[in-house]
Parts: C-alpha cells; sequence; structure tokens
C-alpha cells in the first residue's frame, strides 16, 4: 500500500480509493484493500491528517450489509450512482431510513451507527472519515452497545 501523487492516469475508485488530506491534497491509494494489516499501514500512512481525512471509493453490490458501522471522526457521505439503496441509521435508539435512487445523496453523522443494503445491482460513492471506524455484525435490526466487542479500524 503506498500513496500516490500526481496520478495522471485514470483511478477506479472500486479498487484504488484516494486519501483526501490536509492541504487540499487527494492522493490514489494504490495496493489498498480492506485486510487488517493493510488498513494499518493506511493509517499510519495518514496519521498526521487526523480526523480531517477521508477516504474516497466506489462500492458494488446488490444484497443487505453484514455490519453496522459508524465513524466516530466525522461525517460521512454516501451517493448513490446506480440503483436503489437504503441507508439505515440508528441514532441513541431511533431506527432512520433513507432510500437513495441513483444521483441522490445522505450524510450519515459523525459516531452515528449505519447499515446500507442495496436492492438489486447497485453503485454507491463515499466520503469517509474513517479514523476510528467501529463495525458490528448486523444480527439484529439495531445494533447495540452490548454486542460483543466492536472491530475498529482506523484506515
Amino acid at each position: 500500500m503506498r500513496l500516490v501523487n500526481h496520478e495522471h492516469n485514470p483511478i477506479d475508485l472500486r479498487t484504488t480509493p484516494v486519501h483526501l488530506g490536509l492541504g487540499s491534497t487527494a492522493k490514489p491509494i494504490e495496493g489498498f484493500s480492506w485486510d487488517p494489516q493493510v488498513l494499518k499501514a493506511y493509517s499510519a500512512a495518514v496519521a498526521a491528517d487526523g480526523a480531517e481525512g477521508r477516504i474516497v471509493t466506489i462500492f458494488d453490490g446488490d444484497s443487505d450489509g453484514d455490519d453496522w458501522e459508524r465513524h466516530p471522526a466525522g461525517d460521512e457521505l454516501v451517493v448513490c450512482l446506480r440503483g436503489s439503496v437504503t441507508v439505515t441509521r440508528d441514532a441513541e435508539g431511533v431506527t432512520d431510513r433513507v432510500v437513495l435512487a441513483p444521483g441522490e445523496a445522505t450524510v450519515n453523522p459523525a459516531g452515528t451507527w449505519h447499515a446500507v443494503d442495496m436492492a438489486g445491482p447497485s453503485t454507491i460513492l463515499t466520503i469517509t472519515a474513517g479514523l476510528g471506524t467501529e463495525h458490528r455484525p448486523r444480527i439484529d435490526a439495531r445494533p447495540t452497545e452490548h454486542a460483543g466487542t466492536p472491530e475498529t479500524h482506523t484506515p
């Protein structure tokens, strides 16, 4: 995994996310994956950006998400590019669902547990404050603070 300065070739955000950092920098993340060791290397490489760093990526899917997640360092923008996407949020025990069509977006507030469900082939773009991101298995309709130990990632 390495951050690339001044990439001149097209970037496929499905395989090569872009890190937005301090000083209005945008650096493709070559060799990125959701593997814990790669995430650790990425976190170390962008540590100086702290909570202001953002990761931009595109996800394709056609089913319900497996996990609840939350981003304590900042808000997350979710943009539907294709298909239909339902974003379910759980803020202090209150469930909120937003259905997105292509071109529509929603903001997941910092620290809010959320899950993304894709109805049929769908594509989303996310801009995420990844520092301290937590995941929980989606075994219930709502996440709980007592459902085991959260898996924490610090992209």
